[in-house]
């Protein structure tokens, strides 16, 4: 969503076409109202702290906000321009590209913003190490640009100095630094920004300081932010430099040659300037030249081939010839490697640091563009304020600022912090009679601040205030701070004419621009700025770093009456005190005011960015410790023999505190009123909302300025339009290191004074306005944000006493606490836990508690330590003002979050890790106040005020049991909630070990249908067991406490108080484990009801499941029908209804849904107007007839005249007695249809039904009163009352089940599906083997010897197969019996197929009278599916339960067959994908069993049936017929003359015989004419050829067939000799006899 803010009124801007593209950028980013009505820092609000989820940006108007969302989180992404996409398909992480250079949005963003807001951003930009703006392009090509000097003014960076060893810091805009700009001309070939971020980040983690091509959006062309320059910095760290000075690297965005005139700024205002060129112009021939003369120092990256520049604009010389620059300024980058030529330019520039390159100043450079015409952003308002700062803190440059707060703030001097003690002295007197010395001290006090006159700087201040001028006002208090930290940066009491705020970094000592000959600041230490009557001076042992201890030294101070002669005698007696030290290199040390004592703050604990800066902790180095560090002393000189007097510190606050004295003054005496003074509590209220931090409690004086509160908080009250405004408060407390202002930043973008830098001691508040859409939330409008700084910063027992008092004072005031955790030293643990606890214990005893949260910054083991004490001391004491509250409400469970901020100020950038942990606190506290909003009552201004007063009394009269002057039993109790936890874990430890034996012996128990939790004998045992168990525990546990108790000295006193803690929280703990204990057994029992009845249901619909796979697999198999989703759904269903139906649900234990039917019944007549029936409503429930009865009074007084003659009105209750019937008929199938239904009653069953109700009266026009209506609804309801009920008791109980029953109901369809698809197909898939496979090789086993065992059988049974001779005379002894020609001729021409034909005769007619082939075959069917059975064992073998591929399985099984059963199988059939499925083998292997069993009864049904010879015989892979053949045939040899066969049986023999030659009538052409070589074979009974002896047989043959012989050859019949004719058959048949009897071996 795009950003949408109030707009405030801005100087009116020219208004741009649309159509330029720099304008489109505006449009798309939704940014183009906010160009004429810029943002502001609070337009922050709701984007900083208050929007605290992760959801990115949705579209491209989203961009701004997700930036500088991201960008106050310190997220490394933050300017990534990628948008989030609903359809997570487009992108891998859901993500796409929005199309917007990176660049480009942070420039719109800049441009749309305020020159304040513009601060903040390049602030944070800066903590990110992101690359900073420095020239603003414009908007309109025609326009200059803008130099943005005043956000970079805020901006403080730090460095460790390699001369002196320390860590050195200075403001960007005022500190002489080098500066390297960078450009190009033309295009080059090589990324500029990429380069530069090689040269930034050197050895150390790479980080995107200058965006370039390579990163997320960067591909995308600049439509706005060419012309930009940004800077970059580099900071040394003392590990791995590449260079030993902070550098400040330049970078103009686009073609210098395009923006000559940042060109020529850059030229004129950088130490030295980096060209990078590859194909030059004119144009850029011209300009280097005019680059050279303009530069101080010139150097060249000539990205050009070799010779190419020498070519193009340089024809006789090179750039270096040409230019006459000095040797080594042209780099020849060609042929480097972006790496290297990064590295080259690195050591290059190092080289000229530090002496070559000049230092120059941001400042400095403001002055130069705007003299070539560039604006610069500090107008007149800026320059105004800038003045009348320097004349508020002009007298510091000639008295010091310790003369200053003197003469110019004098009431934060002696006198008040004496009248605050003796306020203090008289409150704790209470009734007793008044001191007259204290009212002595006091008058004598009021009468010397009745004579204070506001100063001449309070007063320049105040009128300066004044103005209605916000941003003339803003810019002032901007000023105060930045030239408040400059001094607090110079030296002690300078002349003025030696002040500077300017650091000289390249000089070979680091010195100022000022003479520092006697006055060296030293930035690795930092001390507080004022002192106190009882100062104590502790040095830190600067010979042992790692174990530095405080060493104290006591000195009291006796201070004259007037202050003047107490600064002045205090001054000599220090400046006598600490003469030697003085003389040592002139370091500069920090008293601080309560003790005076010497303290060393650690160099790691300093910021980056001033006042606001939060570095975050690197991952890489947790231990902030392991920065290697120089020695903690302030010189290179021995300090240790005696201290130093330094100059106090300086603040904005300390200005905006004597504005409260001054105002707080008045009240004590009218004549102190002065200038102005009755405006300053609306001035003051104005800072408040616009978030100035106002001093709630002077942590110096330790007092509350209460009138002046009162009064401010009275013109907040006024000055805001709303009435009754709430508030709540949140406060953040820590030690002066736990950077409790920095934290407040990170989350608030608020900027409180840091008393972990400075010497600030205080209390603040700001003011922060909730926007509208978190009102209802936490239930207020203003969020009031409290920061305690400078907390125990001193060791002393009066310190003590401030802090103790700062701490309570601030927790009693919050609603919210937030603990600041921070690092401890081992020595410091103690007494800054004692503090926190203090505070808790006395904000305990005077009020509500508030809920506390934890923040720890490190997991060092004294950080986890104290966050694990103070949670345990928040959770008892947040228990026991619960429990004193008698409130229902739960507490706030207290919790820890973990946000790693760097204690260096050279830590990495910001991570990931930071943001993520700023993010989860946002989100925690924003939780808190919502339920802090709900369980505190929350209070406008004015209640909070009375709080204050009555906290303040408290503290001052120091009214609570625990005393505020020292932390031992704070400590203890600390110590004693320690042991209480522990206690607690041990006891937890106890229960839980019964509790896992409980529910284990409840996992052993048998649960039945009609068991309940409630109703369970077993379970209520169980729970008195557990009681017992608890209780005896309990006792031991209270026992333990009150030891530890009695046994602590220091409880002694508190010893009734504190066992009251403990024992009622022990008395919570007992109530809570116990009913956790009951709650945990419930929730077991119910479990293990559940599991049961779950496994019951999951087992019965397996059944059912199976029962109906195997009847449609059946039926599938059977029918060869293949079934549908569709109706396999069906199916389901059915199976499903079944199921549920049958099941045993647990009876309900809910009361009856009568309640509920009324409810509804109510709502549908009122809804009908019906009211006045309402009554009737009452008889649902109740016993009513079986018959719905019809009444007169259901029709009109007319109806009724109308048919007052008709027989008692008969028509129409007839007519309304079949609406009724109709309507009770539809209802009772109603209630039938949702029975069927798996589901509990619903509510909706009975809105329904009144629906249905209403839609047949709608339906039947007839005259009948609307009583009648109801009286059927209430008849009906009353059915439903008990139909519904049943239904209902049916599913209560197990309502949970059966909705994970419903849910998992599409997942059984599927798995019901695929359990179907799967055996269908493997069902198939075995079909397929059987047939294809299995079945051809059973029947080749069975037939393949067949036709051999028919054979033998026919030659044993019948005689003329026994021989050849025997065969063949039976054979031709047959045909002459027949007599038949066509037999002759077939015999004659077709020899052989005639004798196959005859023996297939002889085969069928044997094969169609015996039984023999059948028991031959049914036995071979045995065999061989004995075969296989064994094969298909051998292979399941380890497959039970295993999916896999069923076609190498079946591969195996074949191979296994032909191994060892002696069968033949076709492989052909495997070779394809049919068989390839994954399935579970022994699924398969029963499927496969079963068809194997089915063919076996199939085959052998088949061979108990009557022989089909011609099918039997087809089948057979060995003819019979054949094999006889084989065995009567002669030999193969012809006669070569009348073609008779050879006779001869011998095998192998040489010669062949006949006896049956036949007459060559017989023969086609009257003879043979075989070949005379075959006559040397043959035996012949004559040598003549053509007259051998014909057998009388086939002379008989010719004789009785020479006419159809000689008309089958077409010739004439053959003359045949008369002899020939009185051949008888018996002598044709005799002759063929001893013809086989002749047959002779040759």
């Amino acid at each position: 969503m795009s950003i949408k803010l109030s707009k405030r009124p801005s100087s009116k801007k020219k208004k741009y076409q649309k159509e330029h593209p720099q304008v489109e950028v505006l449009l798309k980013l939704g940014l183009e109202n906010f160009w004429k009505t810029p943002l502001d820092p609070s337009s922050l609000l709701e984007i900083s702290f208050w929007n605290c989820d992760s959801e990115g940006p949705l579209n491209p108007k989203d961009l701004p906000k997700a930036f500088l969302h991201r960008l106050w989180l310190l997220q490394p992404d933050a300017r990534r321009t990628c948008i989030n996409h609903k359809d997570t398909n487009e992108s891998p992480n859901g993500t796409i590209d929005g199309d917007i250079n990176p660049l480009d949005l942070v420039t719109a963003v800049l441009m749309s913003s305020n020159t304040f807001l513009q601060q903040e951003i390049i602030v944070r930009m800066v903590q990110c190490q992101f690359a900073v703006p420095m020239v603003l392009p414009p908007l309109n090509p025609e326009e200059p640009s803008t130099f943005l000097l005043w956000p970079l003014r805020g901006v403080l960076g730090q460095w460790r100095s390699h001369f002196r060893g320390t860590i050195q810091e200075g403001l960007l805009a005022t500190t002489p630094i080098p500066v390297v700009s960078c450009v190009k001309l033309g295009t080059c070939s090589i990324s500029k920004s990429k380069m530069l971020n090689r040269i930034l980040c050197g050895n150390r983690p790479h980080s995107e300081v200058f965006l370039h091509r390579g990163v997320d959006g960067g591909e995308h062309p600049r439509r706005l932010s060419n012309g930009l320059v940004e800077l970059g910095c580099y900071r040394p760290t003392g590990n791995g430099d590449m260079f030993h000075v902070p550098v400040v690297i330049g970078n103009l965005r686009g073609d210098a040659s395009l923006h000559e005139k940042s060109f020529t700024f850059l030229c004129q205002a950088s130490s030295a300037v980096v060209v990078f060129c590859e194909n030059l112009r004119e144009k850029d021939k011209r300009l280097l030249v005019s680059c050279k003369e303009m530069a101080r120092r010139l150097i060249l990256i000539d990205l050009s081939d070799a010779g190419e520049n020498r070519n193009v604009g340089f024809p006789d010389q090179d750039l270096n010839e040409f230019l006459m620059l000095p040797e080594g300024s042209v780099l020849k980058g060609r042929e480097m490697s972006e790496e290297n030529l990064a590295q080259t330019l690195g050591q290059t520039l190092a080289e000229l640091l530090p002496g070559s390159l000049e230092p120059v100043t941001l400042e400095a450079a403001g002055n130069t563009a705007e003299g070539l015409g560039i604006n610069v952003d500090e107008g007149v308002a800026c320059k105004k304020a800038m003045a009348m700062v320097e004349e508020v803190l002009k007298p510091i440059g000639e008295m010091g600022v310790l003369q200053f707060k003197q003469k110019q703030l004098p009431l934060q001097g002696y006198s008040w912090k004496k009248l605050a003690n003796i306020q203090k002295a008289e409150s704790k007197l209470k009734s007793s009679k008044s001191d007259d010395k204290l009212k002595k001290e006091r008058e004598d006090l009021l009468a010397e601040l009745s004579r204070y006159k506001m100063t001449a700087a309070m007063k320049i201040f105040t009128d300066a205030l004044f103005t209605s001028d916000v941003s003339a006002r803003t810019y002032f208090l901007t000023w105060m701070k930045l030239r408040l930290s400059t001094f607090e940066k110079d030296s002690d009491n300078l002349p003025a004419n030696q002040q500077t705020a300017h650091v000289d970094v390249t000089s070979e000592v680091f010195e100022f621009k000022q003479d520092i000959n006697t006055h060296e600041e030293d930035s690795d230490s930092f001390y507080t700025d004022t002192f106190d009557e009882d100062d104590e001076i502790q040095e830190l042992d600067m010979n042992n770093e790692a174990q530095a201890s405080y060493q104290r030294d006591t000195a009291e101070q006796d201070f004259a009456h007037t202050q003047a002669g107490r600064s002045k005698e205090y001054l000599e007696q220090n400046q006598n005190h600490g003469e030697d030290s003085s003389q040592m290199n002139g370091e500069k040390d920090i008293w601080r005011e309560e003790t005076g004592e010497r303290r060393c703050v650690p160099v790691e604990h300093i910021n980056v960015v001033a006042d606001r800066a939060i570095v975050p902790q690197s991952v890489e180095n947790k231990d902030d410790r392991k920065l290697d560090l120089p020695s903690r002393q302030t010189s290179h000189h021995d300090t240790t023999s005696g201290t130093e007097l330094v100059q106090p510190s300086l603040g904005l606050e300390h200005f905006l505190r004597e504005m409260g004295l001054i105002f707080e003054l008045t009240h004590i005496s009218a004549s102190s009123r002065s200038h102005n003074v009755l405006r300053l509590p609306s001035l003051a209220a104005d800072l408040l909302l616009h978030g100035v931090p106002i001093e709630l409690m002077d942590g110096e004086a330790s007092t509350v300025p209460v009138k002046w509160l009162g009064s401010v908080f009275a013109e907040v009250n006024r000055s805001l339009s709303r009435k009754h405004l709430r508030m709540q408060t949140l406060t953040c407390l820590g030690l002066h290191h736990a950077r409790n202002s920095e934290v407040l930043s990170a989350l608030f973008g608020f900027s409180f004074p840091d008393g972990f830098r400075k010497s600030t001691r205080g209390v603040y508040m700001v003011a922060l306005c909730v926007p509208q859409n978190l009102w209802q939330q936490i239930e207020c409008d203003f969020l009031l944000l409290v920061d305690v700084e400078g907390l125990c910063c001193s060791p002393s027992s009066k310190s003590r006493l401030k802090d103790n008092e700062m701490a309570t004072l601030a927790a009693g005031l919050s609603d919210v606490l937030l603990l600041n955790i921070s690092s401890f030293e081992d020595s410091d643990l103690e007494t800054n836990l004692g503090v926190a606890v203090n505070a808790l214990l006395c904000v305990t005893e005077w009020g509500p508690m508030p809920c506390c949260h934890l923040l720890s910054k490190d997991e060092g083991i004294n950080s986890v330590l104290v966050a694990r004490q103070l949670m345990r001391v928040c959770t008892i004491l947040q228990e026991m003002n619960h429990l004193k509250d008698d409130s229902n409400k739960t507490p706030w469970p207290v919790s820890i979050d973990m946000v790693p901020l760097g204690n260096t100020p050279l830590s990495p950038p910001a991570n990931m890790e930071y943001s993520q942990a700023v993010g989860n606190l946002k989100k925690s506290l924003n939780e808190a106040l919502k339920v802090s909003a709900s369980q505190i009552q929350n209070s406008g201004w004015q209640e909070f005020m009375r709080r204050l007063f009555t906290l303040w009394e408290a503290v001052k009269s120091q009214s609570f049991s625990v005393s505020l002057q020292n932390t031992d039993v704070a400590v203890a109790f600390s110590i004693l909630c320690t042991e209480f936890s522990k206690c607690e874990e041990c006891l937890r430890e106890q229960i839980e070990s019964w509790l896992q034996g409980a529910e284990k012996r409840i996992c052993d128990t048998e649960v039945s249908t009609g068991d309940s939790s409630a109703q369970s004998p077993f379970l209520q045992n169980l729970k008195d067991e557990g009681r017992a168990e608890v209780q005896g525990e309990m006792e031991k546990f209270r026992s333990k406490i009150e030891t530890f108790l009695l046994n602590d000295q220091r409880l002694e006193t508190h010893l009734e108080a504190f066992k009251i803690i403990l024992m009622r929280n022990a008395d919570k703990l007992q109530e809570v484990m116990t009913e956790e204990l009951v709650q945990r057994l419930e929730n077991s029992y119910e479990h293990h009801c559940y599991s049961t009845q779950l496994n019951k249901f999951e087992a019965s619909l397996r059944t059912q499941q199976e029962s109906k796979l195997l009847t449609l697999v059946e039926n599938s198999k059977s029918t060869k029908h293949l079934y549908q989703d569709e109706e396999l759904e069906k199916e389901f269903e059915d199976m499903w209804s079944l199921t549920t139906s049958k099941f045993e649900f647990r009876p309900s234990e809910s009361p009856n849904i009568t309640h509920a039917v009324k409810e509804i019944l109510t709502d549908n007549l009122s809804g009908r107007g019906l009211q006045k029936h309402i009554e009737k409503v009452s008889g649902v429930g109740q016993n009513q007839t079986e018959v719905f009865q019809i009444h007169d009074e259901y029709f009109g007084y007319r109806s009724r005249i109308a048919h007052m003659f008709e027989e008692n009105n008969r028509p129409q209750r007839e007519e309304a007695t079949l609406l009724a019937n109709g309507v009770i008929e539809e209802y009772k199938q109603f209630v039938a249809d949702k029975s069927k239904l798996p589901a509990d009653f619903s509510v909706s069953y009975v809105t329904e039904m009144l629906e249905n109700v209403e839609r047949a009266l709608r339906e039947k026009a007839m005259q009948i009163r609307s009583v009648f209506e109801v009286d059927l609804k209430v008849y009906l309801c009353n059915a439903a009352c008990r139909d519904f009920q049943s239904l209902h008791d049916r599913y209560c109980k197990d309502s949970e089940l059966l909705s994970y029953i419903n849910s998992k109901k599409s997942t059984n369809m599927a798995e019901f599906i695929y359990h179907f698809r799967k055996r269908d197909q493997c069902q198939r898939v075995a079909q397929a083997f059987v047939s294809a496979v299995v079945e051809p090789m059973v029947l080749d086993y069975i037939h393949r010897p067949l036709g051999s065992q028919i054979a033998e059988e026919i030659r044993e049974t019948l005689q003329h197969f026994s021989s050849r001779v025997d065969y063949n005379q039976n054979l031709l002894d047959e045909l002459i019996k027949e007599s038949k020609f066509e037999s002759f001729m077939e015999y004659l021409v077709s020899y052989k197929s005639f004798l196959l034909e005859r023996i297939g005769e002889s085969v069928k007619s044997h094969l169609s009278g015996s039984n023999t082939v059948n028991k031959w075959r049914r036995k071979r069917l045995g065999d061989v599916i004995g075969k296989v059975a064994a094969a298909v064992s051998d292979t399941a073998e380890g497959t039970n339960g295993v999916l896999s591929d069923t076609k190498p399985l079946l591969e195996m099984l074949c191979l296994t067959l032909e191994r060892d059963g002696d069968v033949n199988i076709n492989w052909d059939p495997l070779n394809g994908p049919v068989f390839s499925i994954t399935t579970e083998w022994d699924h398969f292997i029963t499927c496969l069993m079963e068809l194997l069993a089915a063919m076996r009864l199939n085959l052998a049904k088949q061979f108990t049936q009557n022989i089909e010879a011609d099918k039997l015989l087809h089948s057979l892979p060995v003819d019979p017929c054949h094999c006889l053949f084989e065995r009567v045939r002669f030999c193969e040899r012809h006669c070569p003359v009348c073609g008779a066969p050879c006779m001869v049986e011998k095998k192998g023999h040489q010669v062949h015989m006949s006896s049956l030659h036949r007459p060559k009538g017989l023969l086609p052409n009257g003879s043979n004419d075989g070949p005379e070589a075959y006559l040397s074979d043959w035996r012949l009974y004559d040598e003549n050829r053509d007259c051998h002896a014909d057998s009388v047989y086939w002379r008989y043959v010719l004789v009785q067939f020479n006419e159809n012989f000689a008309k089958e050859y077409g010739r004439q019949p053959e003359e045949i000799p008369e002899d020939w004719h009185g051949i008888t058959r018996r002598e044709a048949l005799d002759g063929l006899k001893d013809a086989f009897t002749q047959v002779d071996e040759p």
